[in-house]
């Protein structure tokens, strides 16, 4: 992948005024706008943002380099539920391409049908980020694939994984591959996953309508997502939190950005408020806030939040743009943008735009 260019320099100083203005206008409603009079020429459009391109450069472990071998074992272990407690679960049983890469349920049902407490993000593009989970408690996704399956997504047990390793050892295809692999080490709780993650660093989605748009191609946005990417940009402020080109917090902000919009806090009591990053930094400011998501994909992955308690992405749009849900702790940077219908649904449509066209592809699994 390419490093950072000089257009995404000079999006970051964009996004940057965004950002004090954003400071500014927190706490009050913009202003209304006043219609021109009849009389007068309507105003020319105004220059539409830069579209930064570029991804950043993709950090991968030295202890875990990428091999063809590696991810094409990866890929099977993902897809494999015999790595679940009772054969119920795989990795990609949260992940799934019909319901845009996340998950179908607002809330994750884990092995033995265990209603998790939070819903399947996206996981495109995962390996630019450096902290996982909603909460980002897991700092390497060879953390993350390990903490679910030894924790209520697979069902194993952290204690156990050593024993289900040994278990999954057996299988001839898998022993032949983890020895040529992973000749000094087999099949270990650490190989396993070090080969799932090796290929969910394949998982990447840069060829989306505004990729194409952002790479010169005029015609690869509506005229509708247009007027939206220049509310993404200035008057919804969104870029503030969701930066491009992975429309997410993570360029530049290890660990990505926490907030609380309120959302799951409305008539809970505190004992009852999923606390989020609190729990994992034990900071005060930290109650009630999660992971800034990246919105690739995000017009297919419906439903929405930590949560999932909002099912639609108009919805969702909506309660972004109006401020939030009032609570306790909700960020200031929430606030009513006074947005128009149309300009609501400029927004919702170059969302559209960040669909991601590639799919997870189903693997023989060995025997």
């Amino acid at each position: 992948m390419p490093s950072t260019s000089s257009t995404w320099r000079a999006l970051a100083a964009t996004i940057a005024v965004v950002f004090a203005v954003g400071l500014a206008g927190c706490k009050s409603k913009p202003v209304e706008e006043k219609a021109a009079p009849p009389t007068e020429p309507p105003a020319e459009k105004a220059e539409l943002p830069p579209a930064p391109a570029d991804f950043p450069q993709m950090k991968i472990p030295e202890d875990n380099p990428q091999a063809p071998e590696k991810i094409a074992l990866g890929h099977q272990l993902f897809f494999d539920a015999r790595l679940s407690v009772d054969g119920s679960r795989s990795c990609y049983s949260c992940h799934q391409n019909e319901h845009g890469n996340g998950g179908e349920t607002p809330l994750a049902v884990g092995a033995k049908e265990k209603q998790l407490t939070r819903h399947s993000p996206v996981i495109w593009n995962t390996a630019y980020f450096d902290a996982f989970y909603w909460d980002g408690r897991a700092g390497s996704l060879e953390a993350q694939a390990k903490g679910a399956w030894g924790g209520g997504n697979m069902g194993v047990g952290k204690e156990n994984l050593a024993a289900k390793a040994a278990e999954l050892a057996e299988i001839r295809g898998y022993k032949k591959q983890f020895k040529k692999v992973f000749p000094e080490e087999g099949m270990t709780p650490d190989t396993i996953a070090k080969a799932i993650s090796a290929y969910e660093r394949t998982l990447i989605c840069d060829d989306t309508a505004y990729d194409r748009y952002a790479k010169g191609d005029a015609s690869a946005l509506t005229d509708q997502q247009k007027q939206g990417w220049g509310v993404f940009m200035s008057k919804g402020q969104c870029a503030v939190c969701h930066a491009p080109p992975l429309f997410s917090s993570a360029m530049g902000v290890p660990g990505g950005l926490y907030y609380n919009v309120g959302i799951g806090t409305a008539g809970k009591a505190d004992d009852q408020i999923d606390v989020g990053r609190s729990k994992v930094s034990e900071q005060d400011a930290d109650w009630g806030a999660f992971k800034v998501p990246s919105l690739r994909n995000v017009s297919k992955s419906a439903p929405y939040f930590h949560d999932g308690s909002v099912a639609t992405l108009d919805a969702a749009v909506k309660v972004m743009a109006t401020g939030g849900i009032d609570n306790k702790n909700k960020t200031p940077l929430m606030a009513d943008r006074g947005l128009t219908g149309a300009e609501l649904a400029s927004l919702v449509a170059f969302l559209g735009a960040l669909d991601c066209g590639g799919k997870l592809e189903q693997p023989d699994l060995p025997k």
